[in-house]
């Protein structure tokens, strides 16, 4: 029993699981007491450790493997979740604000390295560990909808160059330890890095385009693709002597604009994000001395105290000076104070990289007192940067982007307008509804005739019969004939409505792929399906038929779940929570079907309990805007909820409603559309009708 168990941390396998185990449990557990999830795979790794379980070999060759890959990935997707369109849209002021929260740190490091007596290199090498940081608080200033805000833009564009200038600096600061540093060395060094930053910025951008363009579809091919280049740049890497991570942030820049936020983007975050990232921290966790840590935090604290003081105090002041410069509030400027806040990723890669590396005497570039400092900073920083974040974002303006954005995305709100108000050419609308089940069609047909009434449009009611080798198959004549008896039905209802309908049969092998094809062969402005709940293998491998045309559709798609005639809807529902070209174009859908239908539209804002008051009355201007524009006659007003749980007010709100309307994203995972959190909770606690709406691009 013995020697199984002193035999368990060196067996591949059992490593491998216990890591699945750790992810799996421990981040969720730490999430819900208010931590990062990535403090509790740092907390596992301790555990499982030389100071704990001793479950877990940080030398053993498998942990280093997955550390290593971690640690790749980790860069690999910090490159590539930096928006390049944004970043170009405000390079300027990116580019000097990158400057001031990347040399100020840097010096705020290197003088508090000189005050403990670390040599010249240490010293800068600590100040590159300071002037990088990480968008944790993102996901706050997305929900609040201020990202389009030039400060938080900024902000972001910013860390494409302090990461670069940080991953540069790593690059000679480890040269110089190993003793290979000399004028001409150094001169060399420069210009391979600068040469192979060139071949790679280009180069993977170029060779991405082309294979994806001849790839056409084909996912998971593209997916094995990014995953050989990452890992091909970062050995060519160590080729010129600079380290994989550096090659992996390269690499995650020059594939952000070939990938854009398509279904390969998803699958190699996913990937990233579920299994070798976390497998990263938990690595740096069996690193730790719990020891040494104890003694760092009892007999070097005024270095600790130095270094994460060091680090808050020379952000601030890069946001202060940046805010002076360009005329930001003050909302503003402590808002990119605490987005640069967090060290995180570059922070965590380097430190472990100038932990690791040994010179000839085996003399390490940090020392075991800086590395757990290092942590110390991010542990701190990890929490109080998005705690900062959600004071003071919620106090920025909302930008007015929306003309703006829906001329960039080639989203068209005019053809959501009554005729006399559209600048559009004249011309029909044209809705395309799939037939394939006799139960909701004549709802279906209804609901369409009502839309293409008020458009003077016309529906294509269409049916897909499933294709076959030979022609002649005795299968594929019952599917015509099951078809064409689907669409003398339809066409009998829009008659009753006095709409013109051009019935469709269509033969093709995948049934989604033939509605996308249809609606695209018949310039269709509008999809209408019914809801389907199917939950089985198949759907949940490859993702249902509506996932699909969501996917793949040319023009917004919508999925109706009706509980009641399209007549009987007449008080609609719309949750909104920023105002952008998709949701203005929802607000364009619900009035144009309130005004068919002679009903009511209620735009509901459910906003955090720290917006202001003058947040939430110039949000509401802007709505009234958006619904004065639009020139339809039904009623339509606003109402603005403060609330910390957005799903619980609008569940509350619908049960006085016939009719809720609800957002899609065309994101798509291996498993189908990725909608958010906040909407799957919706579709399964809504009890009365609705309609999922999805607009292409969004």
């Amino acid at each position: 029993m013995e020697q199984l168990l002193s035999a368990l941390p060196h067996n591949p396998l059992v490593a491998f699981t216990i890591l699945l185990m750790v992810t799996l449990i421990l981040p969720p557990i730490f999430e819900k007491l208010r931590l990062p999830g990535l403090v509790g795979l740092l907390f596992a790794g301790v555990i499982l450790g030389k100071d704990g379980l001793h479950l877990l070999d940080p030398h053993s060759e498998s942990i280093k493997l997955l550390s290593d890959i971690g640690k790749i990935y980790l860069m690999f997707v910090a490159g590539l979740e930096i928006d390049m369109a944004e970043f170009r849209r405000t390079k300027d002021r990116s580019l000097g604000f990158g400057m001031m929260t990347f040399l100020i740190p840097l010096l705020a490091g290197i003088l508090v390295s000189r005050l403990f007596n670390f040599s010249w290199n240490t010293s800068f090498l600590i100040g590159s560990l300071l002037a990088s940081h990480t968008l944790l608080g993102y996901p706050i200033v997305q929900r609040l909808g201020v990202v389009k805000n030039q400060s938080v833009m900024v902000t972001i564009g910013a860390t494409i160059f302090t990461d670069i200038a940080a991953l540069l600096v790593l690059a000679i600061c480890v040269s110089i330890h190993a003793g290979q540093f000399s004028a001409a060395s150094l001169m060399f060094q420069l210009v391979a890095l600068g040469l192979y930053a060139v071949a790679v910025l280009f180069g993977l951008d170029w060779g991405g385009r082309e294979y994806f363009r001849r790839t056409g579809d084909e996912e998971s091919n593209q997916f094995l693709f990014v995953l050989f280049a990452v890992f091909l740049v970062s050995v060519a890497a160590q080729i010129i002597n600079v380290d994989k991570i550096v090659g992996a942030f390269l690499a995650g820049l020059a594939i952000n604009d070939v990938l854009g936020n398509g279904p390969v983007k998803e699958k190699v975050e996913f990937l990233g994000s579920t299994l070798f990232i976390p497998f990263f921290f938990v690595g740096m966790g069996l690193l730790l001395d719990i020891p040494s840590f104890l003694t760092t935090m009892r007999f070097q604290f005024p270095l600790v105290i130095g270094i994460v003081g060091g680090l808050i105090g020379s952000k601030f002041g890069a946001a202060l000076t940046a805010k002076t410069l360009y005329r930001y509030s003050w909302h503003e400027g402590l808002t990119m104070w605490s987005l640069s806040l967090p060290q995180v990723a570059a922070t965590l890669a380097a430190a472990l990289v100038a932990y690791q590396a040994k010179n000839t005497a085996g003399e390490r570039l940090i020392n075991e007192a800086v590395f757990n400092s290092v942590i110390v900073l991010m542990l701190v920083t990890s929490i109080l940067g998005p705690v900062l974040t959600s004071k003071f974002a919620p106090k920025l303006p909302i930008p007015k982007t929306v003309k703006e954005d829906s001329q960039k995305s080639g989203t068209s709100l005019e053809e959501w307008l009554p005729q006399s108000h559209s600048a559009m050419p004249s011309s029909p609308f044209r809705l395309v509804i799939p037939i394939y089940n006799p139960h909701t069609q004549r709802d279906l047909i209804e609901m369409g005739a009502l839309i293409a009434r008020r458009k003077s449009g016309f529906i294509v009611p269409v049916s897909i019969a499933t294709a076959h080798v030979h022609m002649d198959d005795p299968q594929l004549n019952n599917h015509l004939q099951q078809s064409q008896a689907l669409l003398e039905r339809a066409l009998q209802i829009s008659q009753e409505f006095d709409v013109q309908a051009q019935p469709t049969i269509r033969i093709d092998d995948d049934v989604a792929q033939g509605i996308s094809r249809t609606a695209r062969e018949k310039d269709a402005n509008l999809i209408i399906m019914g809801w389907s709940q199917n939950t089985g293998l198949r759907a949940r491998l490859f993702g249902t038929v509506i996932d699909t045309i969501f996917w793949s559709s040319h023009c917004p798609v919508a999925v109706m779940r009706l509980l009641d005639k399209p007549i009987n809807l007449h008080r609609l529902l719309v949750p909104v929570r920023d105002i952008s070209p998709a949701i203005v174009g929802i607000i364009r859908f619900a009035q144009l079907l309130a005004n068919a239908n002679e009903g009511s539209v209620t735009l509901l804002h459910v906003c955090d309990r720290k917006t202001s008051p003058e947040q939430i009355a110039s949000f509401k201007e802007e709505l009234m805007a958006v619904i004065e524009e639009s020139g339809f006659q039904a009623k339509c007003k606003i109402k603005i909820i403060a609330h910390d749980d957005v799903g619980k007010v609008i569940t509350r709100a619908s049960t006085a409603f016939d009719l809720v309307i609800l957002r899609s994203f065309r994101r798509r995972t291996a498993g189908g559309l990725a909608v958010s959190d906040l909407t799957t909770e919706l579709l399964k606690k809504l009890t009365c009708s609705l309609v999922l709406f999805g607009e292409p691009r969004s």
